[in-house]
């Protein structure tokens, strides 16, 4: 009977253990990220767009964002007396339980300086800098580059492949 007792009080301490490692990993997990994609690029290009959905649980920031591929800059892309403008952009609001669309046309991570040809079906690692409660965390999303053409279907990114600052 002792023996029983030991086992579920163990096995108690676990399923509490195991429930407590879950909730601070879900609190760790404060912005998730969906839909992460990369326009492929041709030989000698150097620069191109990383696109995703960010949701944060609770209100956040993106403040940075880095990738070993190129030099990562959060830009935003808006109409200005019927011109397209392109911009860099110091942080974007994440608002609570609200999807935040990265996407051609719109807010992006600009990659540029690129130290390679990204290809359809390779992979991009994206860290993203949050703050939340005044506490800055990093996530890192791998975003699956898609071929060149996507630029046409999504809302058209191509105007400034080779952007400089």
């Amino acid at each position: 009977m002792q023996v029983k007792v030991r086992a579920a009080r163990a096995a108690s301490i676990v399923t509490l253990g195991l429930a407590g490692l879950l909730a601070s990993a879900h609190a760790m997990a404060q912005v998730d990220v969906s839909d992460a994609w990369v326009r492929g690029t041709v030989p000698a290009q150097t620069a191109s767009g990383a696109f995703m959905t960010l949701h944060a649980h609770d209100a956040a920031k993106l403040v940075g964002v880095s990738s070993p591929v190129a030099t990562a800059e959060l830009h935003e892309m808006k109409m200005d007396n019927n011109v397209m403008r392109m911009r860099q952009i110091p942080s974007l609001d994440l608002p609570k339980m609200q999807d935040v669309q990265l996407k051609p046309g719109g807010y992006h991570v600009m990659l540029m300086g690129l130290k390679q040809q990204l290809k359809a079906g390779d992979t991009v690692p994206i860290t993203l800098k949050i703050e939340q409660n005044g506490k800055v965390t990093e996530q890192t999303v791998k975003a699956e580059v898609r071929d060149v053409t996507a630029s046409a279907q999504s809302g058209g990114h191509a105007g400034h492949m080779d952007h400089k600052h």
